[in-house]
Parts: C-alpha cells; sequence; structure tokens
C-alpha cells in the first residue's frame, strides 16, 4: 500500500473527493485514507472543512487545512512508536548477522533476470538468518508485527528509524505539489528514501496555514 499526500490547489473544491475526482483533477487512482490528526476542539464550521473526519481522541481525517491538522503531535507520536519496535526488533534479531535488504536482491534480478530469476531473489531474501528472525517474531506476535520491508530503516540504528518513521508519517510515500509537481523516492532502498523525505518535508514546512493537504492511498 502507497499512500499519497496531495496539496490541494486552491481552486479546487472541498466537497468529498471521490475515486473518480482523484483521477480527474491529478491523475491518480485511489481512495481517501485518515491518516492524519487533527487539531483538539474543532468547531462546527472548520469540522466541514476536513475530510473523511472520524470521531475519537486524536480525531484521524483524511486531510483539510495544514492549520487544523496537528501534524508536529502526529510526527512526535509516530517517533515514539518506532523507538518502542526498535526495541523489540533488537531483541528479536538478537545475535544475528546484518541483512541484505529486498531491494538488493531485487535490484540483481532486474540487472540480469535470466540468470538471476525472481523466484531466486525471493528465496536468497527470505532465507537470511535476519530476516527469519523477523518473521519468527511476527508468528508470535501477530499483534504487534515487525514490518520486513523496513529492514534497512531498521539496521540504520534507533534514532535513523525513529526520525524516518516520524516523517513517514506526515509525508507518505509520495507528495504531489499544489504547483502539480510530484516528489516520490526512486526506489525503494533507504538512500532514495532519505532523499524523498528531506524534499517533501523541506516543502511543507513552507506551506501556508491554509493549504490543504489531504492522504491518498494507492
Amino acid at each position: 500500500m502507497t499512500t499519497m499526500i496531495v496539496c490541494l490547489p486552491d481552486g479546487l473544491s472541498s466537497d468529498a473527493l471521490t475515486a473518480h475526482q482523484l483521477h480527474r483533477h491529478f491523475g491518480v487512482d485511489g481512495t481517501l485514507q485518515a491518516r492524519f490528526w487533527t487539531i483538539e476542539n474543532l468547531r462546527l464550521w472548520q469540522r466541514r472543512q476536513m475530510f473523511e473526519l472520524r470521531k475519537g481522541t486524536p480525531a484521524y481525517c483524511a486531510g483539510g487545512p495544514a492549520k487544523l491538522l496537528n501534524l508536529a503531535g502526529l510526527r512526535y507520536a509516530a517517533g515514539v512508536g518506532a523507538g518502542i519496535r526498535h526495541q523489540q526488533w533488537q531483541q528479536a534479531v538478537q545475535g544475528t548477522k546484518p541483512a541484505q535488504p529486498w531491494v538488493t536482491f531485487h535490484s540483481r534480478h532486474l540487472n540480469d533476470p535470466s540468470k538471476y530469476t525472481f523466484d531466486q531473489a525471493a528465496a536468497d531474501f527470505w532465507r537470511q538468518p535476519r530476516v527469519s528472525a523477523m518473521r519468527m517474531h511476527n508468528a508470535a506476535n501477530t499483534v504487534a508485527p515487525l514490518a520486513v520491508d523496513e529492514l534497512e530503516m531498521l539496521q540504520a540504528g534507533p534514532a535513523a528509524y525513529q526520525h524516518y518513521s516520524a516523517l513517514t508519517a506526515v509525508c507518505g510515500d509520495a507528495l504531489l505539489t499544489a504547483e502539480g509537481q510530484q516528489i516520490a523516492p526512486e526506489t525503494d532502498a533507504l538512500a532514495d528514501r532519505v532523499t524523498f523525505l528531506a524534499q517533501a518535508n523541506r516543502y511543507l514546512e513552507h506551506i501556508e496555514d491554509d493549504q490543504r493537504l489531504v492522504a491518498v492511498t494507492l
């Protein structure tokens, strides 16, 4: 599942966006995703500006004006949660050697698919002891599984993983600016994801308070 954060142009209606409208206005096929937190104590007229607003504390929504979204709180909570997950991960993989991320094996397959098949790449990735340790943890802990696709981020260390999770909570996996520019990582490699997160976060830090953001699942 890929999440794109869309910055809505000023002239676009605030009516709830349907899948048809998303494709029509932005050329993306997806649905709204309740991802953001709102600020506390929204007034009735402010609630009408939100997309897919849900009940609860904090209240989740798919988006709305930036000034009504608690982006700082969302980043902080994501970072705290990541710190706990990293501790669990360290315990789960203790004694295993660092593993190569999936993107390494997939790239090797793409470079020479006839000699290194996809099935062989997948087998080589999954048989790594550290990956097996994560799978074993997930088999025994279905409530709070470890994301195997975050292996490279986890191996970067606790602080890096917390920053990665905090920024991803707000920036998603891709960003469509109000000017129509799409910002996304070139590959799933950590280095490319870091470049994307830096660019997307820099853009979001300088948006106006009235800029409307919406999260879309592609």
